[in-house]
């Protein structure tokens, strides 16, 4: 679908990959509707896509259910209509083991990873029917298909977002709606701090520890997934390391899964 003069709403767009998308899609002449939990950081974005009357705010909780189902309507009464989403909201937990992780933290990432995007499609998708072409994406994560030790909690919900956008293609296949799943890398952002949950000197370890892997841009990866929806593409990778592992998974998985953990075990403690 290509964007301009679409109406596109992104989720996560205070920050991070979610900002660099709406960045994007705002340069190629769509009018973007962005939400976040933090009303900061979608002033920033704001002030970064300058784009008067085709750019909205909304601030919203993802895993309120009654915030998330109120949107549409915020969304039509600023724009005239909405033709798609892309769900990019995410967070992460503490590099722990599940064994070490309190039960408050592990409820608040699955709320937001995966009860986020079912509640938009739940919210949205009557809209989407509604209109001659229509788009739905969903950012999954390389932790979604690869084991990341530290982040169990976070790749299972990445890996039922995976099934859950799968599923929805397949139940929208041979409608007006065009649906996405997108895979991330490492992607230069700040997460820990946008998660919410870790302290600066947490933040300032888990940079250090991850300084030696090849991350992608941020603004890249925005510009790679909004190049997919423009394609209408299944799948998007996004990172070189993302394409790898997807091949390594399936080919030699335990061989895959020895790769990360002995990248990633210093952040594990």
């Amino acid at each position: 679908m290509k964007v301009n003069g679409k109406v596109l709403v992104v989720t996560g767009g205070g920050a991070g990959i979610g900002r660099e998308v709406v960045l994007e899609l705002v340069r190629r002449g769509a009018k973007v509707a962005a939400v976040d939990i933090n009303a900061d950081f979608l002033a920033e974005t704001a002030a970064l896509a300058g784009a008067g009357k085709q750019f909205s705010t909304h601030v919203a909780n993802l895993s309120d259910r009654n915030q998330v189902l109120a949107l549409p309507a915020a969304v039509i009464a600023a724009h005239g209509a909405v033709d798609g989403f892309i769900n990019v909201a995410g967070i992460i937990h503490h590099f722990k083991r599940v064994n070490d992780l309190e039960f408050a933290e592990i409820e608040r990432v699955v709320d937001v990873n995966l009860w986020g995007p079912i509640n938009m499609a739940k919210a949205f998708i009557p809209e989407l029917l509604k209109r001659p072409e229509a788009y739905l994406a969903n950012v999954s994560s390389m932790g979604g298909y690869a084991p990341v030790p530290g982040q169990t909690i976070y790749g299972a919900t990445k890996a039922a977002v995976k099934l859950l956008t799968e599923g929805l293609h397949s139940e929208l296949m041979g409608t007006n709606v065009h649906v996405t799943t997108i895979f991330p890398g490492a992607v230069g952002t700040n997460i820990a701090v946008n998660s919410g949950a870790f302290t600066a000197a947490e933040s300032a370890a888990m940079t250090a520890g991850a300084s030696k892997i090849k991350m992608t841009p941020a603004p890249l990866a925005g510009k790679i997934i909004v190049d997919g929806v423009e394609r209408n593409a299944y799948h998007v990778f996004v990172g070189s390391d993302a394409r790898t592992m997807d091949v390594l998974c399936r080919l030699m998985p335990e061989r895959a899964a020895k790769i990360i953990f002995n990248q990633m075990k210093s952040l594990l403690g």
